[in-house]
Order: structure tokens, then C-alpha cells, then sequence
């Protein structure tokens, strides 16, 4: 059976990690296949939005270890080359909104993975570790540039040195994610959020994601420079001219993500 599911419904795209048995972790055939389901989202103008989860208890415990030891083992570098930072570049630059689901324990590259996705929601019973101090590497896969800077660096610094389990709720609290569901409303609610972003203008949401990127890195003056180039962009899209027409009429609009 694949390590990754792939469905399309409703115009999301609908991304599972599938090695429950060993809690969704990373080996080579995962990391590679998600990135050709994410690419495949790329490439498909009926996707809309990305909705990426884990089968069974886990959402993603991180690397696979057993890759790490053995008579011909992968190096760390081409791990983070090959594996990693092709699948979190891919979901910024995706233009398209990428849900994380997290149904479970979210831990190492697996914790990372999901927080850099635009909308992360978890089950109640979730958790995330940055697990990466209890064998002595460094959180990677994006982690040491998004943690701290939505938890604030003195947070983010004892998290990844202490590797402390976080809560659910915790983890909402201090604005690492957007927010929790009960476990038994978990999946209905979580796909409800996929499902309005579908609906959405799916330009402009790309559009938004590329401003959010800018502005990891810009000053105040190149982000209003960068807001004025992207709003420019949206005003010209199909959806734009809907939303105003829809707003002008008292209706609600209906987008169809051009």
C-alpha cells in the first residue's frame, strides 16, 4: 500500500500519511511520494486547497531512524536536501492554502512539517515535540525560522532545548496553532475549513500567502511595496470583479478561483 494517500474531493486535495504502524515517520518512499502528491496540487487547477493528515494515531513522528543506522545509511545532509526541504519549500511556495490536520502526535520533522502550513488544526488529544535535543541534532525542516517567530524566542528556545510535550490547548494558547477540535468533531471540522478555503478566491489566496512570505524578511517599506505589487495583481483576477459585484448586488458570491 502507498505511504501516502491521495484522493481529490470536492476541489481539495486530500493528502495522507500512511505508515501508521510506524506513526506516519519519514523514510525515503514518504518523503518522496508527498512531494509528488504536492507538486500534483500544484499542477491541477481543480485543486483548490490541500488538506494533509496522518492515518492512525500519528499524525508524523518525524525521521524514520532506522534510515539513519544500518549497512548503508542516508546522511543527514541529503535527509534534509532530498527529504525535507524540498516538501516545506514546496508548501510555501504552493499557491494554494494547505491545511495540516494534525490527528495526532506531530514530533521532530513531523511537528515541523505541519507548522508550516497555512492553517494548522489539531484534535484535542494532539501534541507536538520538537524532539530533535534528545538525540543531539538541531530542529530543522523550517522549525528554528517559523517557531519563534509565532511563539516568541525565549518560548521557542526552551521548547527545542527541553523537547517539553505540547498540548493541544497549549499549543493554541501561545499562537502556534490556529486552533483545536474535540477528537470526535475533529475530522468534520478540520475538512469544514478546507472546504470554505476552496470556496474562497483561490488567487487571492495565493496572492495573501506570497505577502506572508515577503514579510518574513522584508522591512515595513518593502512589504507596503510588495502589497501594493500583489493587490494590483488581485484587482485584475476574475473573482475579484465577482466579490465586488456579488457585495454591490447584497448575494453572495460565487468564486471560481481565477
Amino acid at each position: 500500500m502507498s505511504s501516502v494517500l491521495f484522493e481529490i474531493k470536492n476541489n481539495i486535495g486530500c493528502i495522507t500519511l500512511n505508515r501508521p504502524e510506524k506513526f506516519n515517520s519519514f523514510n525515503r518512499e514518504m518523503a518522496l511520494q508527498l512531494q509528488q502528491r504536492l507538486d500534483a496540487c500544484a499542477d491541477d487547477a481543480a485543486v483548490r486547497a490541500v488538506y494533509l493528515t496522518g492515518n492512525g494515531k500519528a499524525f508524523s513522528a518525524g525521521q524514520d531512524l532506522s534510515e539513519l543506522t544500518g549497512d548503508e545509511p542516508m546522511s543527514i545532509d541529503r535527509i534534509l536536501s532530498e527529504h525535507y526541504n524540498p516538501i516545506v519549500t514546496r508548501i510555501r511556495k504552493l499557491n494554494k492554502p494547505v491545511v495540516a490536520a494534525v490527528n495526532g502526535v506531530a514530533a521532530g520533522a513531523g511537528a515541523n512539517i505541519a507548522l508550516c502550513c497555512d492553517v494548522v488544526v489539531t484534535t484535542q488529544s494532539a501534541s507536538f515535540i520538537q524532539a530533535f535535543s534528545k538525540i543531539g541534532l538541531i530542529p530543522d525542516s523550517g522549525g528554528t525560522f517559523f517557531l519563534p517567530r509565532f511563539i516568541g524566542w525565549q518560548k521557542a528556545s526552551a521548547i527545542m532545548m527541553l523537547a517539553d510535550k505540547i498540548a493541544a490547548e497549549e499549543a493554541e494558547r501561545m499562537g502556534m496553532i490556529y486552533k483545536w477540535f474535540s477528537d470526535e468533531q475533529f475530522a468534520e471540522e478540520s475538512f469544514k475549513i478546507a472546504q470554505t478555503l476552496a470556496q474562497l478566491p483561490t488567487k487571492g489566496l495565493a496572492l495573501t500567502k506570497q505577502a506572508l512570505n515577503h514579510s518574513l524578511t522584508s522591512s515595513f517599506e518593502e512589504q507596503l511595496h510588495r502589497e501594493d505589487e500583489l493587490q494590483r495583481k488581485a484587482a485584475l483576477t476574475a473573482d475579484y470583479n465577482e466579490g465586488v459585484q456579488a457585495f454591490l448586488e447584497k448575494r453572495k458570491p460565487v468564486f471560481t478561483g481565477e
